[in-house]
């Protein structure tokens, strides 16, 4: 490259620029820089500020000829480049030279940002974007969606920092909290992104612990290796969530995530679901005498769980038996019960 560079150079002196910059960028790439690294390099070259966007953080590095970063406003750029990775732009570059319109550029800014765009697709793909948690919302749901192909998803999770070999989970969340704290908290130490979807708080991570969902929070969380499905199953576990079980995981529904297929209207005319619903315009409180008896099977479990004597639990579940013309001493009644009450909860009224 040398001795090429050394021969062009005699022929004048934008040549021997062109492989000056050329060798500059291919010394930066062994070097393995970071995208703030390259942004110093490039604007030291350029003798201008020079930035480096990528679409799915929406964070913008601009670095100052001296090496530091600037803060000072985003003026038009002389020059923009688009980044692209697998045929997909991820990102822009651009050059920010005083004086200069995007249609006169420097004699040499344009192989300088096509230099810039490459190395910086090389770090993305080397690296992955920045670990921030909150996800551009294209880019994840690219990833979740059943409609995206196998490639898409692919390029959409690398994009997202996501190695090839990782597992994935995929959590539906409903929650007041900002997403990212979800996310932060219950998946402290590795890759974890959020983004809002249909409705849905959508967080990817590679692992999940349970245990440290805030309080408030409502949480489905997937189990199948595929995102498309995990996210499917993740949005039908938020379903069962309640106050008492804001967490659910699908693969405990078990037989129960049947539940979540039964149409609408079939499970309003089933005499057992119009029973619950006339309870529970009636007396909420019975509804929740009644889902503690279910979740423990026992009356004074129940009574502990309500803080109430087992014999007020007795009687309210005597009269709420009546009403409902469900025998709720016996196992088939009490499985018709619990049945009841998931399939009127899952219609969200």
């Amino acid at each position: 490259m040398e001795a090429l560079a050394a021969r062009l150079s005699q022929l004048d002196s934008h040549a021997e620029g062109a492989i000056r910059v050329v060798m500059f960028y291919d010394t930066l790439m062994r070097r393995r820089v970071d995208l703030p690294a390259l942004a110093r390099a490039s604007a030291g070259l350029a003798e201008c500020v020079a930035g480096i966007r990528l679409h799915g953080t929406g964070r913008a590095i601009r670095a100052a000829p001296d090496g530091g970063e600037t803060s000072v406003p985003l003026p038009p750029a002389s020059l923009t480049m688009p980044i692209t990775l697998d045929e997909e732009e991820i990102g822009t570059v651009w050059l920010e030279r005083p004086g200069t319109s995007a249609t006169t550029p420097g004699p040499l800014d344009q192989l300088l940002l096509d230099r810039l765009a490459i190395a910086a697709a090389a770090v993305v793909e080397r690296y992955g974007p920045a670990r921030t948690t909150m996800a551009d919302p294209a880019l994840v749901e690219l990833a979740i969606s059943s409609d995206s192909d196998e490639a898409a998803r692919a390029r959409a999770l690398r994009l997202l920092g996501f190695a090839a070999d990782l597992p994935i989970r995929v959590v539906a969340v409903r929650s007041q909290l900002p997403l990212d704290q979800v996310g932060g908290l219950i998946c402290p130490a590795r890759l974890v992104k959020a983004a809002p979807i249909a409705g849905a708080g959508v967080i990817l991570a590679t692992a999940v612990d349970l245990s440290r969902f805030p309080a408030g929070v409502r949480a489905g969380i997937g189990a199948a290796d595929s995102p498309d499905r995990s996210w499917q199953e993740a949005r039908t576990a938020l379903r069962f969530t309640t106050s008492r079980e804001p967490v659910v995981r699908y693969d405990d529904l078990g037989a129960l995530a049947l539940l979540a297929q039964v149409p609408q209207e079939t499970a309003r005319d089933n005499a057992d679901v119009a029973a619950i619903a006339r309870t529970a315009g009636r007396d909420p409180e019975v509804l929740e005498t009644l889902d503690a008896y279910c979740a423990t099977g026992s009356l004074r479990r129940a009574a502990d769980l309500l803080h109430l004597h087992h014999s007020s639990v007795a009687r309210r579940l005597e009269q709420t038996g009546k009403a409902l013309g469900i025998d709720l001493t016996a196992p088939t009644g009490l499985m018709r019960a619990r049945l009841a009450l998931t399939a009127w909860r899952l219609l969200g009224e």
